[in-house]
């Protein structure tokens, strides 16, 4: 496991829409992929409510890309991150951080003040 996939990229990904995250993800070996419960559950949430991507395109994609469970070690450096209420974000950060994870995400600026996390936007050229 090497990146953390945040729900834009999911979606992305899902959806074939952006050129740079599809071909970034190409580059990748089989099992650097994974995604956390916490962004499943965003995704999931708008699919089950008729935003794209259709539950069994994210079936598909899941298939494909694990799912993390967020699990006590996750919930233990989530206790330590600086707060903001109502922000999935720090939940992500923490599952990234207590798997030493690269999120990857188009929302750069969602997570610039969270100490020691890694985070890659694919959707800008290298």
């Amino acid at each position: 496991m090497k990146y953390l996939l945040d729900s834009n990229v999911i979606i992305a990904l899902v959806m074939n829409d952006d050129v740079g995250i599809v071909g970034r993800a190409a580059e990748c070996e089989a099992g650097d992929m994974v995604t956390s419960a916490v962004c499943y559950a965003e995704v999931a949430y708008g699919s089950a409510n008729e935003k794209p991507p259709a539950v069994e395109q994210l079936q598909a994609f899941v298939e494909e890309v694990p799912v993390l469970d967020f699990d006590f070690k996750a919930a233990l450096v989530y206790a330590t991150l600086p707060f903001r209420r109502a922000s999935y974000d720090r939940l992500i950060a923490a599952h990234a951080l207590s798997h030493d994870l690269i999120v990857v995400t188009d929302n750069v600026t969602d997570y610039a003040d969270v100490p020691g996390l890694k985070v890659e936007n694919w959707t800008l050229p290298l």
